[in-house]
Order: C-alpha cells, then sequence, then structure tokens
C-alpha cells in the first residue's frame, strides 16, 4: 500500500504545483518533482543507486531530441519572420478566407493531421502554432487549440509508429494487428466531432462555430473518410494520406466557401488584400511544403532514404569509464552504452529526429531563398527563447525515466494495475485512460503502448473482453493523452513564447481529454461489443 501510495504521489504534486492558483512555472515544477521522485525512488522503492543514477543521466540526455526538436522548430520559425514569409501565407490565407473557422481547420486541423502523420515527435503544434498566431490569432488559444486537435491522427502518427512499433511486444497476427489500427480510427474518428467543437471553442464562440457547422464537418469528413478507408489495408499510412486528402479538400472547401458564414450571416468572402502571385506562395511556403517534403522523405521506408539516416552500426567508439561507451555512426546515431555499468543505454539520431533535418536546413535555405543574412540573430534568438523550456524538458524527462524504472514494479505499472482492480468488469470504460497516463509521463504514444500494451492485454484475457477493441482504445488513450503531455506543453509554448503558462495549459487540455476517453469508451462498447 505504501509503495501504491509513494507512486501516485509524485504525479499529484506536480499537477499541484502546475495548477494551483499561484501555479509553479514548468521550468521549476518538473525538476523539483523530479527530485521528489528521485528520493522516493531510493527510499521507499529501494532502488539500487548505481541504476537509480544511470536512469536519471538517461533521462538527462534523452531530454536532448524533444529539446532539439523544439528549438529547431523556433529557428525555422524566425527564420520565416526574418524573411518575410510569414507575412505572404497571412495574406495568402486571408485572400483564401477571411473566416477565422477555414483558417483554424486548415491549418490547426488539417495541416496538423498531414504533419502527425508524416513526423509526430511533436512537430505538429510546433508547426502549425506560429502560423496561426501569425494570422492574428491569440497565442495562449492557439496553443490549447493545436494541443488538442493533434489527437486523432496519433495512433498512426511518423508512418504508424505508435501501432506497428509501440504494438510490437504483443503477438498478434497481422489481421489482428490491422483490427487494432481500424477500431482505433473508428474511435479516433468518432472523438473527432467532439474534440474539434471543444478545440474551436477555445479561440472563437460558440454562435461562430454552429454558423460555420457545415464547414467544420466537411473539414473533419476529409480527413476521418480516407484515414479510415486506408486502415483496412494498412496501419502505416492512414494519418499521412488522410492528412494530405483533407488538407487539399478542406483549402477547397474554404475557397468555394462551402458551409461558411461571416458573422452577420454573410457568405464567406476573401479578403481585399493585394493578391499573391503563385511564385510568391510557392517561394514563402517553402518553410513549410519543403518541411513537409523532408518529412516524407525521410520518413517513408521504401524511399530508401529512412534506413540510411537510421544506421546504428558504430564508426567511432570511445570508451568514458564509469560513464559508458560512446559510439557514433556513419549517419550520426550518437549512442552511449552500459551507462555506470548497468543495463541502462541511451540513443539518438541526429540526422532523423526532426531537428537540423528538416527544420536547421531549411530555415537556412529560406534565409538565402529571401536573401536575408540575419543568422546570427536567429540564432541568438532560438538559444533565449529555449533557456526555460530547456530546463522544463531535462526534468520532465528525469520524472519520466524514474516513474518507468523498476519493469513489471515501477510506479507507472503499480498506477496501471491499481486503476485496473478498481475498474473491473467496467473497464473498457476506462482503458483508453490509462494509455493516456502513459503519453502523460512518456510524451509518446508509441511508449504509451510498448509500457501498457501488455497489462491491457492480460485484463482483457483475464475479464473475457475483445482484446483487439481493449488494445484499440489503448491506441487511442496514448493518442488523446497527447494534449496533455507535458513535453508537448512546453515545446508549444516555447514556440510561442507563453512564459510560465503551463500550468493554465494542461487544466484547458484535460477537459478535452477526459471527454474523448468518455466518447471513445462508450463508442467502442456501441460499436465493437
Amino acid at each position: 500500500m505504501s509503495q501504491l501510495f509513494f507512486a501516485y504521489f509524485p504525479i499529484i504534486f506536480l499537477i499541484f504545483l502546475m495548477t494551483k492558483k499561484k501555479s509553479m512555472p514548468s521550468y521549476r515544477a518538473l525538476p523539483l518533482a523530479a527530485l521528489v521522485l528521485y528520493f522516493i525512488m531510493l527510499i521507499v522503492f529501494n532502488q539500487n543507486p548505481n541504476a537509480l543514477h544511470a536512469a536519471v543521466l538517461d533521462g538527462l540526455l534523452v531530454a536532448w531530441t524533444p529539446a532539439l526538436i523544439i528549438a529547431g522548430a523556433i529557428f525555422l520559425f524566425r527564420a520565416m519572420e526574418a524573411s518575410g514569409a510569414q507575412d505572404v501565407i497571412r495574406v495568402w490565407l486571408n485572400r483564401l478566407s477571411d473566416n477565422p473557422i477555414a483558417q483554424l481547420m486548415i491549418v490547426g486541423w488539417a495541416f496538423q493531421f498531414l504533419i502527425e502523420g508524416a513526423s509526430g515527435f511533436g512537430t505538429p503544434a510546433a508547426l502549425a502554432a506560429p502560423v496561426l498566431v501569425g494570422l492574428g490569432f491569440p497565442a495562449l488559444r492557439v496553443a490549447i487549440l493545436c494541443l488538442i486537435l493533434n489527437s486523432v491522427p496519433v495512433s498512426f502518427g511518423a508512418v504508424g509508429t505508435p501501432t506497428w512499433f509501440g504494438l510490437s511486444e504483443i503477438s498478434m497476427t497481422s489481421s489482428e494487428l490491422l483490427e487494432v489500427g481500424f477500431k482505433s480510427a473508428w474511435l479516433n474518428s468518432i472523438a473527432a466531432f467532439f474534440i474539434v467543437p471543444i478545440a474551436l471553442l477555445m479561440v472563437v464562440d460558440k454562435k461562430t462555430i454552429i454558423k460555420n457547422s457545415v464547414f467544420i464537418v466537411l473539414s473533419i469528413l476529409s480527413c476521418t473518410v480516407p484515414y479510415i478507408v486506408i486502415t483496412y489495408f494498412s496501419y502505416e499510412f492512414p494519418a499521412l494520406l488522410g492528412g494530405g486528402v483533407g488538407l487539399l479538400l478542406t483549402v477547397v472547401l474554404a475557397y468555394l466557401g462551402v458551409g461558411l458564414q461571416g458573422p452577420g450571416g454573410e457568405k464567406n468572402r476573401p479578403s481585399t488584400e493585394q493578391a499573391i502571385s503563385g511564385l510568391q506562395l510557392l517561394k514563402a511556403g517553402f518553410p513549410l511544403w519543403g518541411t513537409v517534403l523532408v518529412l516524407i522523405i525521410t520518413r517513408i521506408p521504401a524511399l530508401g532514404i529512412k534506413p540510411l539516416l537510421q544506421l546504428s552500426e558504430p564508426n567511432l567508439a570511445v570508451s568514458l569509464g564509469s560513464l559508458g561507451e560512446l559510439n557514433v555512426s556513419a549517419a550520426l546515431v550518437i549512442s552511449l552504452q552500459g551507462i555506470f555499468g548497468t543495463a541502462q543505454s541511451w540513443s539518438h539520431s541526429l540526422l532523423y529526429v526532426p531537428s537540423l533535418l528538416p527544420f536547421g536546413l531549411v530555415a537556412l535555405i529560406t534565409l538565402q531563398i529571401h536573401r536575408q543574412g540575419q543568422v546570427r540573430d536567429v540564432f541568438a534568438g532560438t538559444v533565449e527563447q529555449m533557456k526555460k523550456p530547456m530546463l522544463a524538458l531535462l526534468g520532465a524527462l528525469v520524472f519520466v525515466k524514474l516513474m518507468m524504472m523498476g519493469g513489471g514494479e515501477s510506479a507507472v505499472t503499480l498506477i496501471g494495475r491499481n486503476l485496473a482492480g478498481l475498474s473491473g468488469e467496467y473497464w473498457q470504460y476506462f482503458a483508453a485512460f490509462l494509455g493516456a497516463l502513459g503519453s502523460f509521463f512518456s510524451g509518446s504514444a508509441t511508449i504509451s503502448n510498448l509500457t501498457f500494451a501488455g497489462i491491457q492485454d492480460s485484463i482483457a484475457l483475464e475479464l473475457a473482453l475483445n482484446r483487439t477493441s481493449i488494445l484499440a482504445l489503448q491506441s487511442v488513450g496514448g493518442a488523446m493523452g497527447n494534449m496533455v503531455c507535458i513535453n508537448n506543453i512546453v515545446a508549444v509554448a516555447s514556440v510561442l513564447a507563453l512564459a510560465d503558462k503551463e500550468g493554465y495549459i494542461l487544466k484547458r487540455t484535460v477537459v478535452a481529454m477526459l471527454v474523448y476517453g468518455i466518447v471513445v469508451g462508450i463508442s467502442s462498447l456501441v460499436i465493437f461489443s
């Protein structure tokens, strides 16, 4: 009982610090919670000090992955601002439609859907949020909207990684895995009709949503219908192709004004701002389409680039004594093996993780295309904006590593088993929330699936529940947990320079996550029971 109490305590303590009336900023709250958890692991869970320190170092190293992604996104958008590309895109979107719903659905919904399918890693919100802020939407509300909407495609993010890799530890046939993917897509798509309006309410009023509800529904269907159809054949491309088709159709719908109405009931009308030529738009949009192009080229295995960027065979090996052995491959995959003489290891794919490629490269090309010699200023601004988020991420990843330390007896696993025991035969209503808990801790739907899929599978067997339905709920839970994940909240707040607002954002996104979980729990019983 004492271990279970202390398993819950760090989470409750962290949430309290970040959501109390005078909330503590994440760059202080997360390191403090990690420090408290360190002593709990040492004293209550009796973890071996050497293994504990190895986990801490691993967390500090792993933090550089999201940190470099965030820094790359900030660098890219500072380059867009410096080059004037941001202004051109803003004018084009306003000419396409001055309706706020159209702009929010194009960028916040369909564009994020596509980027999630190509990359994941928290990239969608980091790309979409600054574009919406450039259109004049309030930064804090945009952050909440982007986090909420970057959930539906996540089960198939990064070319299906949470499904085909996240569930790889479970013994399933190919047809069973396809069935899990199909059910996940259906549940996510049903939830979309509830959480899209909730996200929009963070930015616009209820009357505006009602007046433009036809456009909203058509835009949701534009992404989710191909998304579901593709799951009949593949669990790799539903989000990527669904987002691509959906983005194209949503732009066409906005251009034609289908289902759009202004505040006074008038039909959608383009802005009267000066027209943007196709060449101007192509040039200004390079940071966005160039990023998408590089992501697709480097993420689709059949093109042959992805395996080259992930080559891990060491070309250089250096002993760091008790720290472990540092290895560097030809593809700049950096790894540290045998940390402090334990089985703990760390690796970072410098060219595959979306920081240098595509963000850094595309940003430098953007400045060159627009003949802006401001690389030093853009870089200095990026470093300054990253100082506090870096502290938050270091604390967050140490916290995560310690919570997951201990395998079958880890704090995370104890919490999972406890929640399953409390719900009993009603587990199908709550299964998605366990998946969300995994994403909240780890910042990854893939890691949530790797951590909890086995537990979910055993619960399904013990309670005689439909196995693929429970695993689909796990996958959906990992996706919906994306919106409350501390890593993602810190990332989007950092890109938008929202100092000390992480607690405020969390309190809003958790409401959407609860609605999401309730909807998919009930839907799974109605559709798949």
